[in-house]
């Protein structure tokens, strides 16, 4: 049975598939053509799916190239801003739209680079836009 890692934020968007099998160089430079991003790594069969007005126009613009950190740098940083994230989307301080859902994302499986490419480019993204930090490290471009 598929699981699913959703963010979910705006409600603009039309869906699109990146599909993480595919073989990417790692100067090639990311490019995204919908507000609704869909991330699957069929292997451990997990999913992200984004749908944000405004991450695909500042993903095409801002992300570094696929490759250019290693799988280990995006999952160091992925679980410090998840479970920030998580703990605002609990607390009632918090209680404004921007933590609507919680992220289910478990540091002890390996959902691939693409996966956590994905994520940690959102939360990058999601933290810039709204003047947010979530702790650790300072999100930047």
């Amino acid at each position: 049975m598929k699981q699913y890692l959703i963010i979910l934020f705006s409600i603009i968007g039309i869906a699109v598939a990146c599909d993480s099998t595919k073989d990417i160089a790692s100067n090639d430079k990311p490019k995204l053509e919908s507000d609704t991003v869909r991330i699957a790594n069929d292997k451990v069969e997990y999913e992200v799916i984004i749908i944000d007005g405004g991450f695909t126009s500042w993903f095409n613009t801002n992300a570094r190239p696929r490759y250019y950190y290693s799988q280990n740098y995006l999952e160091t940083r992925n679980r410090v801003w998840t479970l920030e994230w998580n703990r605002r989307s609990i607390l009632p301080q918090y209680g404004t739209n921007l933590y609507d859902m919680q992220i289910n994302y478990d540091s002890n499986i390996d959902y691939g680079y693409e996966v956590n490419y994905m994520i940690y480019n959102y939360l990058v993204y999601f933290q810039l836009k709204n003047n947010q930090k979530l702790g650790g490290y300072i999100a930047r471009i």
